[in-house]
């Protein structure tokens, strides 16, 4: 993140370089140890990855209106959200986060409490993923704009890619799937102030990625593609299979739901959340049928759960209680869809 010389403005007035300072001194993690030469303070940073290892790299909008709302979520969770986001691109290729650039657009009111909120929760996520920041930009808009980068190594030719699933393989997924968007649907009914701790609110307000998972199945070579579950499954599930040229055949009683009211099953339809809720974050990965039984039921403490296999025939379908099969609609979440 760019600095230039300080010069002196009146208290009120949240001139760029102050801001930047601001930011600075929030996300510094004292005493930690990167592979980062120069950070925020220079022109760019200057990045080294490990020997041995190669360079991950992803970028991730976090848009007002579009990806939070600013009037009900907190400032808090918006500066977790925006880099836990960006990680998980890297925990689906079994890398580990080495640092983020940050670039920022917001209006001049929100320069104040907001902002201090938001670094909060950045720096909460920085620390927890031990992820540290490297730089970016900062600029006024009247909107929040938010464009996160995230850089991680893996050891060299470990990446998990998407385009290496084979027919026969089993398909697994971490956690719960839908848990985030029965999140959002509370939040949006929900006209008091809202409570962070709300259980039912965390995966939305504060998702995990998925790292420990990732870096398991990359360690041991246990996963033949993977990917994370941002879009909602019935919408990235094609997404491996048109990489791979396979398909699927996944049986709905196997998929594991979100944790919901009887009361409130009756409204969300539990497995409509899980095939088609966004903002999960949690790992979609393929196993060879001889690797199958090396697969425990937690990684990290996290369920895994088989939920399909791998076909040749290019179909997604759904094997309902009945045994039916039906063709899965791509009804996640897409911003150019009409």
């Amino acid at each position: 993140m760019k600095r230039t010389k300080p010069h002196r403005k009146p208290a009120n007035e949240a001139a760029e370089d102050l801001l930047v300072d601001r930011i600075r001194r929030a996300l510094a993690i004292p005493g930690h140890t990167s592979s980062l030469r120069v950070a925020i303070g220079d022109d760019a940073a200057v990045w080294r990855p490990s020997p041995g290892h190669e360079s991950v790299l992803t970028c991730d909008w976090f848009l007002e209106g579009t990806h939070f709302l600013l009037a009900r979520h907190p400032a808090r969770s918006i500066g977790w959200k925006c880099l836990a986001r960006a990680v998980s691109d890297l925990a689906a290729m079994g890398a580990t986060p080495r640092c983020f650039l940050l670039s920022l657009a917001l209006p001049a009111t929100l320069t104040g409490t907001w902002l201090d909120e938001f670094l909060r929760g950045l720096r909460a996520a920085s620390r927890k993923l031990d992820c540290p920041a490297a730089g970016g930009d900062i600029t006024r808009r009247d909107q929040v704009l938010i464009s996160m980068t995230a850089v991680g190594e893996c050891r060299r030719g470990r990446a998990i890619l998407r385009n290496a699933a084979q027919p026969g393989d089993a398909i697994f997924v971490s956690g719960r799937l839908g848990e985030s968007e029965y999140g959002l649907r509370r939040i949006q009914q929900i006209k008091r102030r809202l409570n962070a701790r709300d259980p039912r609110l965390r995966k939305h307000l504060y998702p995990q990625p998925r790292l420990a998972v990732g870096a398991w199945l990359a360690e041991y070579q246990l996963a033949s593609a993977m990917m994370d579950l941002s879009d909602g499954l019935s919408t990235d599930l094609p997404r491996l299979c048109l990489a791979s040229g396979v398909g699927v055949r996944l049986e709905a009683l196997r998929i594991p739901p979100p944790k919901i009211s009887a009361v409130d099953a009756k409204k969300f339809a539990p497995l409509s959340l899980a095939l088609n809720g966004g903002d999960d974050y949690e790992l979609l990965f393929t196993v060879r049928p001889k690797h199958i039984p090396q697969i425990p039921r937690r990684i990290a403490g996290i369920p895994v759960t088989l939920i399909g296999r791998v076909v040749k025939d290019k179909r997604i379908l759904l094997v309902g209680i009945n045994g039916q099969e039906t063709q899965i609609k791509n009804k996640g979440w897409d911003p150019f869809k009409t």
